[in-house]
């Protein structure tokens, strides 16, 4: 795509454009963490952090059997609720907050997760990306949520120039109608995990390439055959030197010296 100026307008019109495109080709892209109930989301939601959704699919159905409900994390000590998630990233903190999570929800809340993000934001462990994703995914506020995925992409589309989520959000909320905000949110999130990788974005199997300014993204030139078996060859010479150590090197050793034949003194 020319890198063009473009106005407001043909910024909203592109950004539809990519997000329909996106939907034609992942019409399943759903959120990916196993949840049953409001209080099941929240507690993924906040373990995610660090972690991939894999890895919490992992934990979560032993941890939901030990720890049911806010009432059971209220009881709890955050010892016994880091047993079950210390495979996660920052189980400790997540730990901690999960109990004082509990303890707010039995206070305050009647035991039950709140609708509004404002109210969600205001839990402990809970900051504003959280809230927005587990608010929109149980019939409360409409978001547009800013993950690391939505981040990168984001900048790579030109949808905005700001680098935190908040300003990211806004910009993404004032480009897409309200009604396409969670279906754009969850459409980024899965092409960001399966195409536009933050390391070797794969733009040759990308269906919005053509939409996309690839702001950030470094053109990689076609390889032929015989430099990528060169490279392949020196690779191979690299992987040896690193598992079997580099030869010393050493000056070349210098012939003995002969002794000097005696003088022929002429004769008398």
């Amino acid at each position: 795509m020319p890198r063009v100026r473009e106005t407001k307008n043909e910024r909203s019109a592109r950004a539809l454009a990519v997000i329909e495109k996106l939907d034609a080709a992942m019409p399943d892209a759903k959120i990916e963490l196993d949840h049953g109930s409001p209080w099941q989301l929240l507690v993924s939601v906040i373990l995610s952090a660090q972690s991939t959704d894999r890895r919490v699919n992992m934990v979560t159905p032993a941890l939901h059997q030990a720890f049911p409900g806010p009432a059971d994390y209220a009881r709890a000590t955050p010892q016994e609720v880091e047993a079950h998630i210390k495979t996660l990233g920052l189980f400790r903190n997540k730990a901690r907050n999960l109990v004082a999570l509990g303890k707010e929800l039995i206070a305050n809340h009647d035991g039950a997760v709140p609708l509004s993000r404002a109210a969600l934001a205001a839990l402990p462990g809970v900051g504003n990306k959280t809230a927005g994703v587990v608010s929109m995914h149980i019939g409360g506020d409409r978001a547009f949520p800013v993950d690391t995925h939505v981040m990168r992409l984001s900048y790579r589309l030109g949808f905005t120039k700001h680098d935190k989520p908040d300003d990211i959000e806004l910009d993404l909320r004032a480009l897409l109608p309200e009604e396409k905000w969670f279906q754009g949110h969850q459409l980024l999130v899965w092409h960001g995990r399966r195409v536009c990788h933050a390391q070797g974005p794969e733009c040759h199997r990308c269906v919005v390439a053509e939409l996309c300014p690839k702001r950030g993204v470094k053109a990689r030139k076609p390889v032929g055959r015989r430099t990528a078996a060169k490279r392949k060859r020196r690779s191979g010479r690299q992987t040896r030197s690193r598992a079997g150590g580099r030869p010393a090197i050493t000056a070349p050793k210098r012939s003995a010296r002969l002794p000097r034949p005696p003088r022929r003194r002429g004769r008398s």
